[in-house]
């Protein structure tokens, strides 16, 4: 358990923490021994009940940067795991997560815990299985600072790749929303003024008109309606696919059979399991238990389902890609198969994992560019119809008006 106090240190200098503890006497015979002072100590309970906890995912962008400012400093000299650990506690004063993270750590450290115990152990961030082994192995091989490089540039890509696809989606929206508010705009204030005009003359309307003169009428009557439906259309789905695993699989597996889309995403996830693998049997992690961790990373469920079932047969000693060949489900692309068998073969699945890793993410930067180059022109054209008809469904009554006028 971790105990949060606060009191006067040997120095006689207001000081306040945590300590890991079984008990609150032991708590009490830790700080004395420490020669802290405390008047206040209390448990730092875990806020938590059946189905959500207060640990959150530790952020890449984070994780990166912890990683790397770890593998600096025990890089800069004779420093110590502690030590590097309480300078970057006093460094990330000001970051209230970061510094409980740091803080809970360090104390874990410094009762002679090592170091993925205790990352393991403290309940502020929740931290991936894959990083925690590739740590505990480091620690026990000597490589520490190497993994710890490696896993900072890999959580700084997958932040990178994230804020890309973020970015990149920012015009397409803003488009999409302008379109959908044009149109709302269009139907509700404009056309209602115009149908006075065809109301008068009694005449048959188009058929192009009858139909935009329906919507606006519609959406006129409804649209409160509508919004909320739409609201809680999209926050029951949120929670079915967060909660309800066959909704989660079945959109998921969806996802997959898109034509581009579906490339794009098994690009991305068996990119991250590729360089995963690669990291981790470089780290020193053995490669049943390093398929194992990685499997369970997958973003996509209909994949993830694919290699945890496979995963077991690796474990009785069967490969990967035999596994994968065999497996019924999810159809993965030929070149990821052919490569990992290569890899297995000639007995070099980490450089060769790597490698495949590198290679997808390219083609999706470029599939990404070629999509949102795509996207941008269809979006002009989809806004330019839009009000196209709408303005064509109110000038063909004005029209025939004025032809029948002449006649």
């Amino acid at each position: 358990m971790l105990f949060k106090y606060k009191g006067l240190n040997k120095e006689g200098k207001r000081t306040k923490g945590t300590i890991s503890a079984s008990s609150l006497d032991e708590a009490k015979t830790k700080l004395r021994a420490q020669g802290v002072y405390y008047d206040a100590l209390q448990e730092a309970r875990e806020f938590s009940f059946e189905g959500f906890s207060s640990r959150r995912r530790m952020p890449n962008a984070i994780l990166s940067n912890f990683s790397k400012e770890l593998a600096s400093y025990l890089n800069a000299g004779n420093m110590t795991i502690l030590t590097a650990l309480k300078l970057m506690e006093k460094q990330h004063k000001k970051e209230k997560h970061l510094y409980a993270f740091l803080t809970a750590t360090k104390t874990m450290v410094d009762e002679g815990k090592p170091l993925a115990v205790a990352l393991s152990d403290q309940k502020v961030y929740e931290l991936p299985d894959f990083f925690l082994q590739s740590i505990k192995v480091a620690g026990q091989g000597g490589k520490m600072v190497e993994v710890l490089s490696n896993m900072s540039h890999f959580f700084a890509s997958q932040s990178r790749i994230r804020q890309q696809v973020i970015n990149a989606m920012i015009y397409p929206l803003f488009i999409l929303i302008v379109a959908v508010g044009m149109t709302v705009f269009l139907l509700i204030y404009v056309v209602p003024k115009i149908t006075g005009i065809f109301e008068d003359t009694h005449q048959e309307l188009p058929g192009i008109t009858q139909f935009v003169l329906g919507a606006s009428h519609f959406l006129g009557q409804h649209y409160i309606g509508l919004m909320v439906g739409a609201l809680v259309v999209i926050v029951f789905s949120k929670i079915a696919y967060s909660k309800v695993r066959p909704f989660h699989y079945m959109i998921d597996a969806l996802m997959l059979r898109l034509p581009i889309v579906g490339k794009l995403t098994q690009n991305h996830e068996l990119g991250r399991f590729s360089y995963i693998i690669s990291l981790m049997l470089d780290s020193g992690v053995p490669y049943t238990q390093a398929v194992t961790l990685a499997s369970s990373t997958f973003g996509n469920l209909a994949i993830q389902d694919l290699f945890e079932k496979v995963a077991t047969k690796v474990t009785e000693g069967n490969k990967l890609s035999n596994a994968l060949y065999s497996a019924k489900g999810v159809k993965l692309k030929s070149n990821f198969l052919q490569t990992l068998a290569l890899g297995e073969e000639s007995s070099n699945v980490a450089s060769v994992m790597g490698n495949l890793s590198e290679l997808y993410s390219e083609e999706n930067e470029q599939g990404i560019d070629r999509v949102l180059k795509m996207v941008e022109p269809v979006m002009m054209l989809l806004i330019g119809g839009i009000v196209g008809v709408i303005v064509m469904a109110m000038l063909l009554p004005i029209f025939s008006m004025s032809l029948g006028a002449k006649l």
